[in-house]
């Protein structure tokens, strides 16, 4: 089989699962993961054929792609903030908006009227916020951590592939008891879980099926689980002047605002991703 034939019978069966333009990025990814050929050589060399073993791939990869599960996940790799990491299913896929987060951090440290040296990351997943801080602000010493031991490794492989040195922690952010064991920081940063329960509905089936719903969904009653412990956390451990970022849920903004200010932190921003949807918040902590 050609490589321009392989990819076209991948498109069309992908037409089955996703709209057209969708179908045709995921049949460009795979094929270029697959033969290393990118759009424009295929094109020159339409006719240059697959061998045994890339057929097996093709044929693999289409069948789980079938299944409605996310290409990030079938090739295990994931774009974000220029870097190519590495995901499998313990991880959530790292999404743009985080990437929106990242720069708001990185131009803030990099304008800072005074050092800003620590940061913090909780509920790392795939470590894309903690590695690409750490590449864009070498300068600062950053840490991270997880419930998930899995999520962990991975976090730990991406680090290590783009050596980018991290302190990793297991721990659970929720349980108060263990946050005398962490340091402070200038900065604590998190993507924690935000969509409630009740918004499963509107969910697409390849997340469902396939990211950790621990990293993604907070009961109904209680959405802003993560962020009442995180603010309460850096109560203890911001050093003065400190700053708290989160990416939060789009329904959510003036009750992170709210939280926020009453648990005592000042020059709280909220900001719009690039999709015009409420999805940052930040929050300096003054003592």
């Amino acid at each position: 089989m050609g490589i321009q034939d392989a990819y076209n019978k991948l498109m069309y069966q992908l037409f089955e699962r996703y709209d057209d333009r969708e179908a045709a990025n995921i049949a460009d990814w795979v094929v270029e993961h697959i033969t290393g050929f990118k759009r424009i050589d295929r094109i020159i060399n339409k006719k240059f054929p697959l061998t045994n073993e890339q057929q097996q791939l093709l044929n693999t990869y289409t069948n789980e792609l079938l299944q409605h599960k996310p290409v990030q996940y079938v090739l295990h790799e994931a774009w974000f903030a220029g870097m190519q990491l590495y995901v499998d299913e313990n991880v959530l896929i790292p999404r743009p908006e985080t990437e929106e987060l990242v720069a708001w951090i990185v131009n803030d440290v990099t304008n800072a009227a005074f050092p800003v040296t620590t940061l913090l990351d909780v509920g790392t997943g795939s470590g894309c916020i903690p590695v690409a801080v750490k590449r864009k602000l070498p300068q600062v010493a950053v840490h991270a951590l997880d419930v998930s031991e899995g999520a962990l490794h991975v976090a730990e492989s991406n680090a290590q592939t783009f050596k980018t040195p991290v302190t990793f922690y297991t721990l659970n952010i929720l349980d108060d008891a263990l946050w005398h064991t962490l340091p402070s920081f200038d900065i604590i940063v998190s993507n924690p879980p935000y969509i409630k329960q009740s918004e499963q509905l509107e969910m697409r089936r390849n997340v469902l099926l396939h990211e950790p719903h621990l990293a993604l969904f907070v009961p109904d009653n209680d959405p802003l689980l993560f962020y009442k412990s995180i603010a309460a956390f850096g109560l203890t451990h911001l050093n003065k002047n400190g700053w708290l970022f989160f990416e939060i849920n789009e329904t959510l903004g003036n009750e992170v605002k709210a939280l926020l200010a009453s648990a005592g932190y000042t020059n709280i921003e909220l900001r719009k991703d690039m999709q015009g949807k409420d999805r940052m918040v930040k929050a300096v902590f003054t003592w």
